[in-house]
């Protein structure tokens, strides 16, 4: 699974990177060293516009952990942080989403854990480990997002009458993250993200082609402060050597 991960970059860099076209000056997130479910998060996504109905390349925040628009309520966005590769195409929660409504998520890095068992003078713990491209590159962390609407605001047209979640897209880990979890996010590679955003384009087997492992491979995979373990901290120190 990917259950916490870095993003630093702010919006004007990110609008850059992915060519928006799109995004509203005044939403903004402070960088995070420590994204956690249920927190907003930056996403890159496509979509028409109400009144010309030309497709436009945006970059908005949502909130992690999708809400399917059947749900009873948005408590169940905390169990969907992540979809399975291997199923995403056909699971009531995602199929729909996947279908029409792909996003990016970008990020630096993500963590995962490695247990660490008791010695004579040690508790056993969990050792975190940072996984990033070697070149220090953007990760393009495939998604999907969902709109959910409140029932307990009556006007359809109170920006409070909606909520956007989104989830996170895995597969089996490989190289240096399979040394530390057996789960891993998946990537779009640049030269895949128009293909990905597109809401047109709704074949699963042409659309599951375009998931990849994060850098092509190139990870690396290092361990850094137990701090991070704790959602309440939040800074670059979490990505100091342990002690």
């Amino acid at each position: 699974m990917c259950g916490r991960y870095a993003s630093t970059r702010g919006p004007a860099d990110l609008a850059d990177l992915f060519d928006v076209t799109r995004r509203d000056p005044d939403e903004v997130l402070e960088p995070s060293w420590n994204v956690a479910p249920t927190d907003r998060v930056w996403a890159v996504l496509e979509r028409a516009d109400r009144e010309s109905g030309a497709v436009e390349r945006g970059l908005r925040t949502l909130r992690w952990g999708l809400v399917p628009s059947w749900a009873k309520s948005p408590a169940a966005g905390a169990k969907m942080i992540n979809a399975r590769a291997e199923t995403v195409h056909e699971k009531p929660a995602y199929r729909r989403a996947f279908a029409t409504r792909r996003c990016l998520l970008p990020a630096d890095g993500f963590y995962e854990w490695e247990p660490v068992p008791a010695t004579d003078g040690r508790k056993a713990f969990k050792q975190p480990y940072f996984i990033s491209p070697d070149d220090a590159s953007v990760m393009a962390m495939a998604g999907l997002y969902a709109f959910w609407r409140d029932p307990g605001v009556a006007d359809a047209h109170d920006p409070a009458a909606w909520l956007a979640t989104c989830t996170i897209i895995t597969t089996e880990a490989v190289d240096a993250a399979g040394r530390v979890h057996p789960r891993m996010p998946l990537a779009i590679a640049p030269a895949h993200y128009g293909a990905w955003l597109d809401p047109g384009r709704q074949d699963p087997d042409e659309l599951r082609s375009l998931l990849g492992t994060p850098a092509g491979g190139h990870l690396n995979a290092r361990a850094v402060s137990t701090a991070v373990n704790d959602v309440r901290h939040n800074g670059p120190e979490l990505l100091a050597d342990p002690p």
